[in-house]
């Protein structure tokens, strides 16, 4: 995807995600990772720890890398949290060309999402 494609859909889905919170502001690249990880989760909770908000974008980041076989899904703990299992490891380099894919797999995600609900 060049540049100005993914900076167009990113900030659609950013758009998406406002609006469909009926936020005022847009989200950033980790609120959107968060919000992703409690969606794979499957529940909400009022309060969430600092260690539980660092699982939720771990739980993000596996769930968007599995798109490209990085990572599979093994199960849910007994306190129903998802775990992954690493199966090759990630090896771009550099901030930005990894905050690039990241953005590419949520705007996959959100659409692959937009598709099932319709």
């Amino acid at each position: 995807m060049e540049e100005w494609e993914l900076n167009f859909k990113w900030l659609e889905v950013r758009h998406y995600i406002k609006d469909s919170l009926g936020k005022t502001e847009l989200p950033n690249l980790n609120g959107i990772l968060f919000m992703i990880g409690i969606q794979e989760l499957g529940r909400w909770q009022e309060k969430f720890t600092k260690e539980e908000k660092q699982d939720l974008m771990h739980i993000a980041v596996c769930r968007l890398l599995s798109i490209d076989g990085y990572y599979e899904f093994e199960g849910r703990d007994a306190d129903g949290w998802p775990h992954w299992k690493a199966l090759r490891g990630f090896t771009m380099k550099g901030v930005k060309n990894q905050e690039s894919l990241l953005k590419e797999k949520i705007i996959q995600y959100f659409a692959t999402e937009k598709k099932q609900s319709n």
